[in-house]
């Protein structure tokens, strides 16, 4: 059954500008080790960072009343198998939200162009 659902865009212009103006703090506070070095390693990274930051807000959507459950930005990861298909880590305060609202499973898709990049995140109850 599903639970929440978000979707957010981010402007890959404002992703580089960001990463260009803050650097390593700005990366470090919202992008894991792993996705860092994973969006490093293609040859256009604001995209993929874009992609990423747009996931990790689409979740946060999906859960909803944000305010009322803060969590690190470093807590929900985007990690990709061995196909490329992404999917959600939880860890942390996310980690926990997580448990407590009893979700299953994430759904998350991830699309880019030169300009924008788009997420949604479909959040999937345990079955009883």
């Amino acid at each position: 059954m599903i639970s929440g659902a978000g979707v957010d865009i981010v402007e890959i212009p404002r992703m580089k500008e960001a990463v260009e103006k803050w650097g390593r703090s700005f990366l470090e506070k919202v992008f894991t080790a792993r996705e860092i070095a994973y969006s490093n390693s293609k040859r256009f990274a604001p995209q993929h960072f874009a992609a990423r930051f747009a996931a990790k807000e689409a979740v946060i959507k999906a859960f909803g009343a944000p305010r009322a459950h803060p969590l690190r930005w470093t807590d929900i990861e985007v990690v990709n198998n061995e196909d490329g298909r992404p999917s959600i880590r939880f860890s942390g305060d996310a980690l926990a939200l997580k448990r407590r609202r009893k979700i299953a499973d994430v759904i998350i898709s991830m699309s880019h162009s030169h300009n924008y990049a788009v997420a949604q995140a479909i959040l999937l109850k345990k079955e009883r």
